[in-house]
């Protein structure tokens, strides 16, 4: 058996064989959601996955922004 275990589109989440749902746009881009919540989301109410905190995205969003905090006040602590 293949195992062709896909992720979510919007969130990020693994999507197992036989469950989900793809949406096919006009340009031929495949877009692939694990449940409904995730397709009304993205499609229905066009929302960003970068700004929907309980995304996987938003999640690498805060914590690239917190390491670059984190570096700024090292080097503001240096130069003090």
């Amino acid at each position: 058996m293949v195992d062709t275990t896909r992720k979510c589109s919007f969130c990020g989440a693994s999507i197992e064989p036989g469950t989900g749902k793809m949406y096919v746009k006009k340009d031929g881009t495949i877009l692939f959601f694990d449940t409904n919540k995730c397709y009304k989301n993205m499609i229905e109410l066009k929302r960003v996955a970068r700004t929907t905190l309980w995304t996987e995205k938003a999640h690498q969003e805060k914590a690239t922004k917190l390491k670059a905090m984190e570096k700024s006040e090292a080097a503001a602590e240096k130069t003090e």
